[in-house]
């Protein structure tokens, strides 16, 4: 969906709590075994639970809710176009001071989409921050601190911070098309394109999660993806990698998927390890994911080699910076 020219603005009433305005702004925030969920909370006392995932979807720089969601808010919906794309739009909810969310602005006004046809789940809560909404600002995922910032637009980065450029999806003119951003990474010395995927989940086996360690919640814990026939790749020049076959069955038992122990990733200089890589079909990234994206991806990158870092997210100028903070050591 076309993205361009997307502002967030943090709404006068409702929104997150917020000092000056250059100073960063708290979210409401829930961490869950690695994920972010954005906690809003009505006037009524109603709350909310939205994963704060990267690599999902969503456009025309809003958030969204699932149908049922936006039915237990008491929320009309209505009918917008934007891109040339007719959308199921609701007016925002009405936040409690200081317990809201930056609002999207958008052709059809500070509306959310609404996605009729999810229904809330413990791994994605209620809906979604996304590709469609987070791109515009600056946000800081710090993993050990459990926080999620909204930066303020005069953020500068600390110099113990690594940076590394991320690349975007954009028109013949230059204008953003999508959301998802693509970083390079390092794998047994060889350069992998992957998707940024703060939302990317695991649904370990009782095998998967005795090999990984992997912390869950509600069995729903975080991962990285790498597609079938890198992971064969890998095996086949590394057979001392672990691999632990039905590891992964967030599909379901019946379509189970392998994991794979990579004893270092480097990233933006810093080097990280052991993590665990589970499997995706070929075509899940090389053909529908890089049709999003400005280049073909291997895989994605999550919260298990994010949570070494504080995160920070630099839209506007598509770099992303890794201060680290635990069990992460310079690249040589």
């Amino acid at each position: 969906m076309h993205i361009a020219g997307a502002l967030l603005a943090v709404a006068a009433a409702g929104g997150p709590a917020a000092g000056p305005a250059d100073a960063p702004t708290v979210m409401p925030t829930r961490f869950e075994a690695g994920h972010f969920f954005a906690v809003p909370r009505t006037v009524d006392g109603q709350g909310l639970r939205l994963i704060v995932d990267t690599g999902g979807g969503g456009g025309a720089g809003l958030y969204w809710l699932s149908g049922a969601t936006a039915q237990r808010l008491g929320l009309k919906t209505s009918r917008c176009t934007i891109g040339g794309e007719r959308l199921e739009v609701a007016p925002l909810p009405r936040y409690a001071p200081g317990q809201g969310l930056p609002a999207p602005e958008s052709p059809c006004g500070p509306v959310l989409l609404v996605n009729a046809q999810f229904r809330p789940n413990a791994a994605s809560g209620d809906g979604q921050l996304g590709a469609g909404y987070l791109p515009g600002r600056v946000w800081t995922f710090d993993y050990p601190a459990r926080r999620l910032v909204l930066e303020p637009p005069a953020w500068q980065p600390d110099p113990a911070a690594h940076a590394t450029p991320l690349g975007f999806r954009r028109d013949a003119k230059g204008h953003l098309e999508s959301g998802f951003p693509r970083l390079t990474i390092r794998v047994d010395g060889q350069p992998l394109d992957m998707l940024l995927d703060t939302g990317a989940t695991a649904h370990p086996t009782a095998a998967g999660k005795k090999a990984s360690g992997t912390p869950t919640v509600g069995g729903y814990g975080v991962t990285s993806y790498i597609t079938t026939s890198m992971l064969e790749h890998w095996h086949q020049a590394h057979p001392d990698w672990r691999v632990v076959d039905q590891g992964d069955d967030l599909f379901g038992p019946t379509h189970a998927t392998r994991l794979i122990r990579v004893p270092a990733v480097e990233i933006a200089g810093w080097s990280v390890g052991p993590v665990w890589f589970t499997e995706r079909p070929d075509r899940a990234f090389h053909v529908f994911m890089s049709s999003m994206m400005d280049k073909r991806v291997e895989g994605a990158v999550g919260g298990n080699v994010f949570g070494h870092f504080a995160m920070t997210i630099d839209y506007p100028h598509e770099k992303v910076y890794f201060r680290c903070r635990k069990g992460c050591r310079a690249a040589r």
